[in-house]
């Protein structure tokens, strides 16, 4: 199972602890067999520090010390020649919160060139992208860079971004010909809070996409709704009910979830996005309502099951 750690860098993406040239080694592992998946963590990791790399924490190899390994999560377990190529991507995510969204724009711009390499080397080739948190930012920079057709399909878990900056994304020519899946939950609320509070939008109206996305290549998914995991397990997800009101890291850590990504970026016509959010609930709760379950909104305008 070909497992790449790249590191975005003021020169270009670099190889994780190695001065082989990166282009030449994704060029090699380009012409592999199955879909490319891309992972992309969150705020306050750093592949410079040990005690802070996610290359030793979720991006350890299946084989590695850590259970919560998102590689062997979506299915690289090294057993099987097609399983295809897993790019742990990883960026300088420590600081402030303001350093941080910069440095996730010089890091969009290294994921562009990444995939890039990828596309010319294996046109023909998937390629998915998952990240946490911040790491929607990186994507969303990525979009800016790339032509129609990079990406196939993207997921973003409890993202750290404002929908005006996903709309923009979404408007561009790779963000127009790829799929998003918008991972949310009111126990993110908090940080979504707390987003809006110390990073200004750029109007009023501005909301984080924990909010929820309106463009008809996204679909938002509310993971602690019990009507959206009764629809879900229709498509034979099994995913656990919520069981925390505040978390950042659910989204991932949840048992089921995982295995549902998986199926997403492995099997896209199993779970076609029109059909996900046709049977998924219109109306999502209220900001808060895990924190003041009074403020709760009960679903409406259900559609029917798959």
């Amino acid at each position: 199972m070909p497992l790449l750690r790249i590191n975005a860098t003021s020169e270009g993406p670099q190889l994780h602890g190695s001065p082989v040239p990166a282009r030449r080694v994704i060029q090699t592992a380009a012409r592999s067999k199955g879909p490319v998946i891309i992972m992309v963590h969150g705020f306050k990791y750093d592949p410079e520090t040990p005690r802070f790399c996610p290359h030793i924490s979720i991006f350890d190899a299946p084989s590695g010390r850590k259970r919560d390994s998102w590689p062997a999560a979506l299915g690289f377990a090294g057993r099987d020649p097609n399983e295809g190529l897993a790019i742990a991507f990883a960026w300088r995510a420590r600081g402030t919160l303001w350093h941080a969204l910069r440095t996730a724009a010089q890091a969009g711009q290294n994921l562009a060139q990444v995939i890039a390499i990828v596309k010319r080397t294996a046109p023909a080739r998937a390629v998915h992208v998952i990240c946490h948190s911040m790491g929607s930012e990186v994507l969303f920079e990525a979009l800016h860079h790339l032509p129609a057709h990079s990406i196939q399909r993207a997921i973003i878990l409890t993202a750290a971004s404002y929908q005006s900056r996903a709309s923009a994304a979404l408007h561009t020519d790779a963000g127009q010909t790829l799929e998003l899946f918008n991972i949310t939950s009111r126990e993110n609320d908090l940080f979504d809070a707390g987003f809006e509070t110390l990073i200004k939008a750029a109007t009023p109206s501005d909301r984080a996409v924990g909010a929820g996305l309106c463009a008809p290549n996204a679909v938002t998914i509310e993971i602690d709704c019990d009507l959206t995991l009764q629809r879900l397990r229709l498509t034979g997800a099994d995913i656990a009910p919520a069981a925390r009101r505040i978390s950042h890291w659910s989204a991932y850590m949840r048992p089921g979830l995982m295995p549902f990504y998986n199926s997403l970026l492995r099997r896209p016509s199993e779970t076609p996005l029109a059909a996900l959010r046709h049977a998924l609930p219109l109306v999502g709760s209220q900001r808060f309502a895990r924190l003041l379950p009074f403020m709760h909104k009960p679903q409406a305008g259900l559609p029917a099951p798959l």
